[in-house]
């Protein structure tokens, strides 16, 4: 065998036996099964989004979607552990496997989706990055901001749409550059900017947490389309379609008025084949993903449809006084459309 031929076999023989490793570490349904939890990339505190409380209780729109994703594949919606991720460290915890899935307002964009080697399940907030400042500061549009020191998360999209839509309006600016919504708040209310650009969900949700929210306004000026979506590790299909549909389930049932208080009695009830598609009340979807027939009813039930979950932690009556505008339902006239059960 000449030295040439060895390598060759020896580098196909290497390459046989990593690719049943490859597969089983891309088996995530079966890693979460056996180890019984579920662990989820989420923001390091964002009110109404996902944030801790005095005692370490997660609350927020993404923890939700977590909840949602453990009692659709392990049966109980507690089973989550949490795991804080800023804009830097988001990706690489999700590509090194420490977390399962990623539920952290994070964009959709092509390098992130091709480059990166992950992905994004469905939009579940269609968003906007905008500009907060405060009244005092006498500024009523971007436009304004002309030279003006701006607080910036490093490591997002939004560093790259601010330096675009500077440039494109032939204006300046001096960047802040901040590693976490927490210190851009802190940055921001010391003085250190002048405005504090984010989501504009973002802004809403920080804002609702200062001690004098009506002393800061949000500029009307909305520079870019900020789709965010869970994502999960690229080649892992199976475990995408679960994320996936797990949030579909959740947006049809606003869709056909299945509600958490409802759910127990349309799944005997209904007489729309879709619901007891979804429900498990009639054909048996949960097999083709891995799961139980009654996957997607304890999605649901685990905290409610998306409308439920959007009133309850970022909704109009709470602080952060979000309208659902474009996550309206598409026959409200928003963007919110799930796939058909069918």
């Amino acid at each position: 065998m000449t030295k040439s031929v060895f390598f060759c076999t020896a580098a196909a023989a290497a390459l046989l036996s990593a690719a049943p490793v490859l597969a089983a570490e891309g088996d995530t349904l079966n890693q979460v099964k056996s180890r019984g939890e579920l662990i989820c990339g989420v923001n390091t505190g964002l009110v109404g989004f996902a944030a801790p409380d005095a005692n370490g209780n997660w609350s927020g729109f993404d923890i939700a979607i977590c909840k949602a994703v453990a009692a659709a594949v392990l049966g109980d919606a507690t089973k989550v552990k949490y795991v804080p991720t800023t804009g830097q460290t988001r990706f690489t915890a999700l590509a090194s496997g420490e977390v399962d899935v990623l539920a952290r307002n994070s964009t959709w964009t092509f390098q992130r989706d091709t480059d990166l080697k992950l992905d994004f399940t469905t939009v579940n907030y269609y968003d906007g990055q905008g500009f907060m400042v405060r009244k005092d500061l006498g500024v009523t549009s971007a436009k304004e901001l002309e030279g003006a020191t701006i607080c910036i998360q490093t490591g997002t999209s939004t560093e790259l749409n601010l330096a675009d839509w500077f440039k494109s309006n032939n204006m300046t600016y001096q960047p802040v550059n901040i590693d976490s919504n927490a210190e851009g708040e802190q940055q921001y209310l010391a003085g250190a900017c002048d405005a504090y650009t984010t989501d504009a969900s973002g802004l809403a949700a920080t804002r609702a947490a200062f001690a004098d929210p009506e002393n800061h306004i949000i500029l009307p000026e909305i520079i870019s389309k900020e789709p965010l979506a869970p994502a999960v590790r690229q080649g892992d299909d199976n475990w995408g379609d679960i994320v996936r549909w797990t949030i579909y389930a959740l947006i049809s049932a606003e869709e056909y008025g299945v509600t958490s208080a409802n759910i127990e009695e349309l799944s005997k009830s209904s007489t729309n084949p879709d619901v007891q598609r979804m429900l498990g009340s009639s054909d048996d979807y949960g097999k083709m993903l891995g799961l139980d027939k009654e996957w997607a009813k304890r999605a649901i039930a685990a905290s409610g449809n998306y409308g439920e979950i959007f009133a309850a932690t970022i909704g109009e009556q709470t602080p952060i006084g979000l309208a659902r505008g474009l996550n309206a339902q598409w026959a409200q006239g928003g963007l919110m459309y799930a796939m058909p059960f069918r």
